[in-house]
């Protein structure tokens, strides 16, 4: 049996100019959630989700949301370092003094065409469009994260068409970079940059709110940490023969000279190291809990088109996860510790470091989630699990700005191979967001901190 929904109250909502007196908040929300079209919902998230817009591509995507913000009265501008990698921000704006929220999703996703050597199956349309069949929508861009996008842009629309305006204000934010992209070797420029252009170059530039929600695959679970991550590149040496021999002889070397033979051993210790890392590192707070991966995501030795010559450096590149409570150089010294052991002559290179976070001052935000999420299910909202709060998302960027936030939206984690959401879903997720727009923007904001 369903809980009883607690009373959210009855508070006044004040309505814009014109309309006369006030109406409860369960008043308001009725208006909004009655404009709420499934059709439109859908149509909105396979028109996004059918873009292509791998990171550090995201252009169409942007100009696309651009677009429907601006006939749709949002106001939106561009924000962005370089032309053609942007954020779109825009407003609704406030009635009177209430809370302002931000609702945020990112427009990359994290396949592009033609990376086989990540995704075997790169060019497969799962990964570049969408499109809707009886009740299930299919593509993994529209799971993560423009399905999720077009949830809160319907119900910004339903809830701008129906009140004109909330008493707080709502700041809506379409973010490139999110997909975790990082400069390094001879993969220089802003096609391969992440957090620098996307939510957190927002921020900085004015999209900024109260409190927070962004919009992410957690299947309407709730949290409010993520890890943090450490890239590595470790390159291993080998030796240098006297002369040039192509083939090692290996009844005279005691241990190979190819440099990746040697990574093969470099890498066999990483795995064991990541296996007892995980787990002593475990994070458990009040958002969520962190277990820091460790994953080898590329190695580089050799010339493909030469290979009768033996390598004589081969690189590795280690992604390595931490949580709020650890510090980089603890992680570094680990590491050195793994590879001084081998004793294989080598160099460690921190090309990437971006702390894990934990919001605070949430709780305001998680009350007003758990009672739009009762309304709509009858049930009480659970944390996420800690697949979803052990990578990054764009919280962290709100939580080192100090603004509340939570993640929060349908869907499971594409991670996990999930390409499909259903419709039923991106309905109730735009219903919930108007639910939770309509609360949070009612109630009145904090007072500004003085020092005496």
């Amino acid at each position: 049996m369903p809980r009883k929904q607690r009373a959210i109250a009855h508070r006044p909502y004040k309505m814009i100019p014109g309309h006369s007196g006030d109406v409860s908040i369960e008043d308001a929300a009725s208006r909004v959630l009655a404009t709420i079209d499934e059709d439109a919902v859908v149509d909105l998230a396979v028109q996004l989700g059918s873009i292509d817009s791998a990171a550090g591509a995201e252009r169409e995507a942007a100009d696309f949301v651009y677009d429907w913000m601006d006939r749709e009265g949002f106001a939106p501008r561009r924000v962005g370092l370089i032309a053609e990698r942007f954020n779109v921000v825009g407003r609704l704006p406030a009635t009177g003094a209430g809370r302002s929220l931000a609702f945020n999703s990112h427009l990359d996703t994290s396949v592009a065409v033609g990376e086989v050597w990540s995704t075997v199956h790169a060019d497969d349309p799962i990964y570049h469009t969408a499109w809707r069949d009886g009740a299930m929508c299919y593509g993994n861009g529209l799971c993560n994260d423009k399905g999720q996008m077009a949830c809160w842009l319907a119900a910004c629309k339903a809830m701008k068409d129906t009140l004109g305006a909330l008493p707080g204000e709502l700041v809506l934010t379409a973010a490139c970079g999110e997909i975790e992209l990082e400069p390094i070797d001879e993969f220089q420029g802003p096609e391969f940059a992440s957090r620098e252009l996307g939510t957190r170059y927002a921020i900085s530039h004015g999209a900024v709110a109260d409190v927070a929600v962004v919009a992410e695959a957690t299947d309407f679970h709730l949290g409010w940490v993520e890890a943090g991550n450490m890239f590595f590149k470790i390159t291993v040496f080998g030796a240098e023969p006297p002369i040039y021999n192509p083939f090692v002889d290996r009844s005279v070397w005691d241990r190979s000279p190819n440099a990746i033979v040697l990574a093969a051993d470099i890498i066999q210790r990483l795995e064991e190291w990541a296996g007892e890392y995980e787990p002593r590192h475990r994070y458990q707070g009040p958002g969520g809990t962190v277990t820091p991966r460790v994953n080898i995501g590329a190695v580089r030795g050799g010339l493909p088109y030469k290979i009768s010559k033996t390598a004589q450096a081969a690189g590795i590149y280690l992604d390595v996860r931490i949580t709020p409570e650890q510090h980089p150089t603890d992680v570094q010294a680990e590491l050195h510790e793994v590879l001084r052991q081998s004793g294989i002559p080598y160099e460690l290179e921190l090309y990437t470091f971006r702390p894990g976070r934990e919001a605070k001052g949430v709780e305001p935000l998680v009350e007003a989630i758990g009672a739009a999420h009762r309304s709509e299910f009858g049930t009480e909202v659970e944390m996420a699990r800690p697949v979803i709060t052990s990578m990054w998302r764009d919280i962290n960027s709100y939580a080192e700005a100090g603004i509340p936030c939570v993640m929060y939206g349908p869907g499971p984690t594409t991670g996990a191979g999930n390409f499909a959401m259903k419709v039923e879903d991106l309905v109730h997720a735009a219903r919930l967001y108007a639910r939770i727009a309509l609360s949070i923007t009612a109630q009145p904001r904090r007072e500004p901190q003085t020092t005496s």
